[in-house]
């Protein structure tokens, strides 16, 4: 059988064009590797090998009669259990949950099956997304290829292993507060929440304003294939963007200059001197490709307490029966916030709401200024596996640890994480690129121009 561990979406395509191997043959792999990594790593909480057999054989009859749909016919991914996917449980990594199969896929999933995806299934999150680590009470401890000691990072901790781990060229993973972001980070892949709505989301989240539905690849090429296939407007989500995403492809040629702000604290964040050393030398290197940076110390104050009161309030509210009849269901650190959020009064709430639209003109007007705002995505590279927070970050709780990725869904702003190093200990650190609202392309083309640079570096990879 074939080695496919660790090929790019762009190379298994072309392998499935030339009729190098079929899809079939590219699935029977990915179980086989599958059958090794997943006692390791604890990446997936439901997989459906029969249904991908079948999508599997579909992409191969469609082959042979010259009819492939396009780059993701074929080729293996996974779901994160925030959503939904058709005749698969939906359980949000909570033991409070039922383990019925859902009716109907979410828009991004029905997307992917259009364009021939075969979906193996469900990916391990941390419960409803609350922790930006990979542990839940119903599936437990996710780890990360790079060290199985440490944490992928969360809340889509098992679509950042198994694409960090090879097994497959990307994951969909959600994002309401860094949740696609942190994993990238601590994994050393590229992962992107796109403009708000630009991904429609339905059902409708528990934190609705919030949401983002992203993907996690271990290239700039892949995401940008993905959250093409993805994208795009669907009327049961209101807040779904009308407009088309620009052209990935062409903005990833394009050789227009860039102003970038680089910020190591956004004025409010305390930085590990590993991390602080290799986004800033990442950041030399984006000035030398003549990309002009500048310098900005202070961004903006914290913003999580208008993010908790908007996140954990949505989830809380959702989960009320449970946190008054049986709270011992879930996460002890995730009832603790919960608690808080749903105390909250109610001129209390609509004081932050109207603070957060505050929030977001500034920002507006920052990127009036820039077409892109640089920060390390987070401020510690992966720690040890059973911690909420990172070692010296015990002033913080389950999100405000990741100091620099929260902000951004307060804004819808597209956000992505860039890998740009290693510690010294062997794990990655990734480069948070911020775009001005509607401004996907603007990350594709600073990133792709990066990753061209630093073409060897990419090519690292775990051992497992």
């Amino acid at each position: 059988m074939s080695d496919f561990s660790f090929k790019s979406l762009e190379d298994l395509s072309d392998g499935l064009d030339r009729k190098a191997f079929s899809a079939t043959d590219l699935l029977d792999a990915v179980i086989a590797r599958h059958e090794s990594l997943e006692p390791r790593l604890n990446m997936f909480c439901h997989v459906d090998f029969d249904a991908a057999r079948i999508s599997a054989r579909d992409s191969d009859n469609r082959i042979r009669r010259g009819e492939r749909l396009g780059k993701l016919d074929g080729i293996p991914t996974s779901i994160k259990d925030l959503i939904a996917v058709k005749d698969m449980p939906q359980r949000f990594g909570s033991r409070s949950t039922s383990a019925a199969p859902v009716a109907d896929d979410a828009p991004s999933v029905a997307r992917l099956r259009k364009a021939g995806a075969v979906i193996l299934g469900k990916s391990t999150t941390s419960e409803f997304g609350c922790k930006a680590v990979g542990d839940s009470p119903l599936t437990g401890i996710t780890r990360n290829p790079w060290n199985t000691e440490k944490t992928p990072g969360g809340s889509s901790c098992g679509a950042a292993a198994m694409v960090a781990a090879g097994l497959v060229p990307y994951a969909i993973g959600t994002d309401g507060g860094g949740s696609v972001r942190i994993p990238a980070a601590l994994c050393g892949l590229f992962g992107i929440k796109a403009q708000f709505g630009r991904v429609p989301v339905y059902p409708t989240s528990a934190t609705p304003t919030l949401a983002h539905v992203g993907p996690l690849a271990r290239n700039v090429e892949d995401a940008a294939t993905v959250l093409s296939a993805i994208a795009g407007y669907d009327r049961r989500d209101p807040a779904t963007v009308a407009g088309p995403l620009a052209d990935l492809d062409a903005a990833m040629r394009d050789p227009r200059p860039l102003r970038v702000a680089w910020s190591l604290t956004l004025g409010y964040g305390r930085v590990d001197p590993e991390v602080q050393r290799i986004t800033a030398q990442a950041v030399r290197r984006i000035a030398s490709l003549g990309v002009e940076v500048e310098l900005v110390e202070h961004v903006m104050d914290d913003p999580v307490d208008l993010w908790a009161a908007e996140f954990y309030a949505g989830v809380g509210t959702k989960l009320r029966q449970t946190l008054l009849d049986a709270p011992e269901t879930l996460d002890p650190a995730v009832l603790e916030v919960l608690r808080i959020a749903v105390s909250q009064d109610m001129d209390s709430y609509y004081r932050r709401v109207f603070d957060r639209y505050a929030f977001r003109e500034r920002m507006r007007r920052f990127f009036e200024d820039h077409d892109l705002l640089l920060t390390p995505t987070l401020p510690v590279a992966a720690f040890d596996v059973g911690r909420d927070v990172p070692p010296g970050h015990d002033d913080k709780n389950i999100v405000s640890w990741a100091t620099f990725t929260y902000p951004f869904n307060l804004t819808g702003q597209p956000a992505a994480s860039l890998p740009v190093g290693m510690t010294d200990d062997g794990l990655p650190v990734g480069l948070q690129i911020v775009a001005p609202c509607h401004d996907e392309a603007a990350i594709f083309t600073l990133a792709a121009r990066y990753q061209r640079a630093t073409e060897p570096a990419s090519d690292l990879r775990p051992v497992l």
